[in-house]
């Protein structure tokens, strides 16, 4: 090779140094943590994890080219949850995207530094994980998915499709719901009074709890239930369906999978268009942003389902203005 030519070859790949590097750089992988409430079978769960794939792949990030994702599936168990939400924190992600309030708890226990993007909480501020929606002011945002009154709501809703109940039951797990089962409760109450319903609390913690619940619901004639937004209620739907069509009492739920899975019917935020804005807040945080200016955003999606099959079997006839309401009937 003649001088000439060697010193001009030398001299490119010494400009396209700077080029390589800074295409490394930019390539650099990013690392995040998201951990589930659910366990890892649970295919509503799994839809909530692509959503939020989609809405990362849509702004650039490609899990395995410049974004690792380690998940962890808690399976509706706080010990679980605070075991992996410390696995998470120690392997230093960039930021961690935490499912339903109990596993934000474990998080928040563990770190007050690594971004924090929740997903589904309902009452941030009452559980000390912001300041206020508008200013979090920690390592804490995210997405709420649902308000207080809702519980009222939901009586009304089990009114409507069931005017004869009588009792109704709110339950939840007082170790998984928000402020211990209480954020929904006012609200539940106040409708009881109106409708002149006599309301009951069920706490739970197992399978065997809902079970005794809701055959104490089906003993008289009358009965009803509100499963409340709550983790362990959507973990363990499976049982609170099946014993609420043994018992004959009409429920509602607050995700729409209870109902695609033969609950009766539910009404609440969409969790998957959740996680997918999640999307853009964990993009601006590996931008650079700080999750105390990044202000706590209220659900933009509702979906309210009925299962007319289900009515059917417990003898419900459906009134048309629920049915007209309705975002999706399933038959």
């Amino acid at each position: 090779m003649r001088r000439r030519e060697f010193i001009s070859l030398i001299g490119g790949a010494a400009a396209a140094w700077p080029l390589a590097t800074q295409a490394q750089q930019l390539e650099r992988m990013r690392r995040i943590g998201v951990l589930m409430a659910y366990g890892e079978g649970d295919a509503e769960g799994q839809s909530f994890t692509a959503a939020l794939v989609h809405g990362l792949q849509e702004l650039g990030w490609t899990n395995g080219r410049n974004l690792r994702i380690d998940y962890r599936w808690a399976a509706g168990d706080v010990e679980r949850m605070r075991a992996f939400a410390k696995e998470l924190v120690e392997q230093q992600p960039d930021a961690i995207v935490t499912h339903t309030t109990p596993v934000t708890a474990a998080v928040q226990r563990t770190t007050r530094t690594i971004p924090v993007v929740m997903a589904a909480v309902s009452d941030p501020v009452g559980d000390g994980f912001v300041a206020s929606l508008s200013r979090p002011g920690g390592n804490i945002t995210g997405f709420i998915n649902i308000e207080s009154s809702m519980g009222g709501k939901w009586l009304e809703l089990v009114n409507e499709i069931a005017p004869r109940v009588r009792r109704a039951a709110i339950m939840f797990n007082p170790d998984t719901a928000p402020a211990r089962g209480t954020y929904f409760l006012g609200s539940f109450e106040t409708a009881a009074q109106t409708l002149a319903i006599e309301p009951i609390k069920a706490a739970v913690r197992s399978d065997a709890d809902i079970t005794r619940a809701i055959e104490e619901l089906g003993r008289v004639p009358g009965g009803g239930l509100v499963a409340t937004s709550d983790g362990f209620m959507t973990v363990h739907r499976a049982t609170i369906i099946s014993q609420a069509a043994r018992n004959n009492v009409p429920a509602v739920y607050h995700i729409a999978v209870s109902v695609k899975d033969g609950g009766l019917l539910s009404y609440g935020a969409s969790v998957s268009d959740i996680f997918y804005r999640c999307a853009p807040y964990i993009d601006r945080i590996l931008h650079g942003a700080r999750p105390a200016d990044l202000p706590v955003q209220i659900p933009t999606k509702f979906e309210f389902v009925i299962n007319l099959k289900t009515a059917k079997a417990l003898g419900l006839e459906v009134p048309a203005r629920l049915l007209a309401r309705a975002d999706e009937v399933i038959e």
